[in-house]
C-alpha cells in the first residue's frame, strides 16, 4: 500500500488533530531517550479513545504497516525509536487515573499517567506506588511495564512486574486481552510476567492496575563514604549478608558525586571514592536497631565516615542527589551513554575493576551509579558525539560492558531493556534455541511482526553476522525463521 493511501486512512477514521504527518510534526517523535539513534515515523497517531487505538491498529494490520507504540519517550535503550513507513501510536493523552481502591489497595490507571502522579494521588490514602525510576516524574506508567521498571527502591519493593495485578492490552488485530487479574494469583500461564518487559512486542496496554503500598511510618538514609569503589562494592554483599533487605542501597563513585554535588548541593562527601545510600523504613523501633546494625555492618567493612538523616527534609534531598545524577553528567561531557546490566552482587568489585580497564582501554571516563543493592549497573560512558568515531567506540565499550555482565553470571539489562542498544548482546545472552523460542512467541501474538519491529529480539542471522553463533559451511540452523 502507497504511504500516502494509510494516512489518508487514518485521517479518515480518526480526528484530524491525532493523526500527524507533515516533517516539522513528526521532528520531536524522531528518539527516545537514547537519543543517538533517530528516525522519522511515516506518521505519529495521538489516540484520545479505546476504539480510536483500535481503530488505529486495526487499518495498519490491514495495510501490513509497522507500529511502534510509544509513552513518554523517557526510554534509555532505543526501544521507541520510530520505524521507517511504520507509524508511532503515542498513548501520551490516555493520562487518567481512573480508580483507587483504599481497601484493596489498588489503582487502575490509563497507561500515559506519570509514575510520580500514582504515588501523589494515593497520598491522602496513606498509600504509595513503590517502584521509583529516576525519571518517575515524567516517565509513563505504560513504558514502565513495557521495560520492566525498577527504581532505587526495587531491592525490597520489587520491578514493575511485582507491583502490577491486570493489564488491558489491544493485539495489532484490535482484539481486547485482559491479562492478569485482581485477584493476587491467576489461573493458567503467566502472561501478566511475559506482558511485562515485552517491549511493545506483543501488544499495547491501554489500562494497568497496580498495587498500592502503605507509606511507611519511618524511613532513614544512611550515607556511607568509602576510599574505594571496591570497598563499597564489598559494603554492599556484607549488608545484605546481615540479614537486613534495605529498602533502597545505592552506589556513586567520585566523578558521580562531584557532578552531583554541583548541580544540586546534597552535602555528599566530594572526597570520597565512592558513597553508599542505604535507606531504612518501618517502624520507628524497627528502623533505629536496623540503623545501629547497619551502621556496624559499614564501619567494618571500611567505611571512613557515615551520616543518618536527622529528618524527612535531609532523607529527601540525600535521594534528591541520587536521583539527579543523569542530568549532573551533562555539565561533565557533551553527551553521555547510560548503560544498563545487572550482575550478582558477589561480582560488584570484580566488574567495577573491570569496568575501568575497558574505560582505560579505549580513552573514554566512565561514571558509576547504580543500584547496588540487586547488582544493576547503570555505567555513564561520557563521550563527544561531534568527535568523529567516538560514538562507534563508545557503543563498541558499552557492548564489552554487557558482555563482562553476562561473562559473571549476570544479564545485559536489568530494567532500561534491550530495545535496539543491546540487540547485538541478545546474541551473547541466549543461544540459537532460546532466541528461537522468542520468536515464536512473538508469532502467536503477532503473526505479521508488525509490533515494535526490529527491537529486543534479534534474528539468528543477525546474531550470526555478530559473529555469536557458529554457521558450518553457511548454513544456519533453523531455516524456516524469517531472516533480513
Amino acid at each position: 500500500m502507497p504511504e500516502s493511501s494509510i494516512i489518508e486512512q487514518l485521517r479518515k477514521s480518526l480526528p484530524a488533530h491525532c493523526v500527524l504527518s507533515s516533517r516539522e510534526e513528526l521532528r520531536p517523535y524522531e528518539c527516545d531517550g537514547l537519543s543517538a539513534y533517530r528516525n522519522l515515523p511515516l506518521a505519529v497517531v495521538i489516540p484520545e479513545t479505546l476504539e480510536q487505538v483500535r481503530t488505529t491498529l486495526q487499518l495498519c494490520a490491514s495495510a501490513s504497516v509497522p507500529v511502534v507504540a510509544r509513552g513518554a519517550g523517557t526510554g534509555l535503550s532505543g526501544g521507541a525509536l520510530p520505524v521507517t513507513g511504520g507509524v508511532l501510536l503515542s498513548m501520551a493523552r490516555f493520562n487518567r487515573i481512573l480508580d483507587i481502591d483504599t481497601r484493596n489497595r489498588t489503582a487502575r490507571v490509563q497507561p500515559g499517567v506519570t509514575n510520580l502522579s500514582i504515588s501523589k494521588a494515593a497520598e491522602p490514602h496513606g498509600l504509595y506506588y513503590a517502584p521509583d525510576p529516576s525519571s518517575q516524574l515524567a516517565c509513563s506508567i505504560g513504558g514502565n511495564v513495557a521495560e520492566n521498571a525498577g527504581g532505587v527502591h526495587c531491592l525490597k519493593y520489587g520491578l514493575t512486574v511485582h507491583n502490577i495485578l491486570q493489564l488491558e492490552v489491544l493485539t495489532i488485530d484490535g482484539e481486547q486481552l485482559t491479562i492478569g487479574s485482581e485477584a493476587l494469583d491467576s489461573p493458567g500461564y503467566d502472561l501478566l510476567a511475559l506482558m511485562t518487559g515485552s517491549e511493545g512486542l506483543l501488544g499495547v496496554i491501554t489500562e494497568i492496575s497496580v498495587k498500592l503500598l502503605p507509606a511507611p511510618e519511618h524511613a532513614r538514609v544512611i550515607l556511607a563514604a568509602f576510599d574505594s569503589v571496591e570497598a563499597a562494592g564489598a559494603a554492599v554483599t556484607a549488608t545484605i549478608a546481615s540479614g537486613i533487605i534495605p529498602a533502597g542501597l545505592e552506589l556513586l563513585d567520585n566523578p558521580a558525586i562531584r557532578a552531583v554535588e554541583q548541580f544540586v548541593q546534597t552535602g555528599y562527601p566530594t572526597d570520597a571514592a565512592a558513597i553508599l545510600l542505604c535507606e531504612l523504613d518501618g517502624s520507628s523501633a524497627d528502623v533505629m536497631a536496623q540503623v545501629e546494625r547497619v551502621e556496624a555492618v559499614l564501619r567494618d567493612a571500611g567505611a571512613t565516615g557515615i551520616q543518618v538523616s536527622r529528618d524527612e527534609a535531609e532523607r529527601q534531598r540525600f535521594w534528591a542527589g541520587r536521583k539527579s545524577a543523569f542530568p549532573a553528567m551533562g555539565r561533565l561531557s557533551p553527551d553521555y551513554y547510560c548503560m544498563d546490566g545487572t550482575i550478582p552482587r558477589k561480582h560488584l568489585a570484580e566488574v567495577l575493576n573491570g569496568i575501568a580497564t575497558l574505560s582505560q582501554e579505549y580513552g573514554l571516563p566512565i561514571c558509576n551509579v547504580f543500584h547496588a543493592g540487586d547488582g544493576n549497573l547503570h555505567p555513564l560512558i561520557l563521550y563527544d558525539a561531534n568527535s568523529s568515531g567516538e560514538l562507534e567506540r563508545t557503543e563498541e565499550l558499552g557492548g564489552r560492558i554487557l558482555e563482562l555482565c553476562v561473562a559473571v553470571g549476570g544479564t545485559i539489562t536489568g530494567e532500561h531493556g534491550v530495545g535496539l542498544e543491546k540487540i547485538n548482546q541478545m546474541c551473547v545472552q541466549y543461544n540459537s534455541a532460546e532466541l528461537t523460542q522468542f520468536h515464536a512467541v512473538k508469532q502467536a501474538f503477532d503473526p505479521q511482526g508488525l509490533l515494535n519491529p526490529g527491537k529486543a529480539i534479534p534474528t539468528l542471522h543477525r546474531c550470526a553476522e555478530f559473529g555469536a553463533m557458529h554457521v558450518h559451511h553457511g548454513e544456519l540452523p533453523h531455516p524456516e525463521l524469517e531472516r533480513f
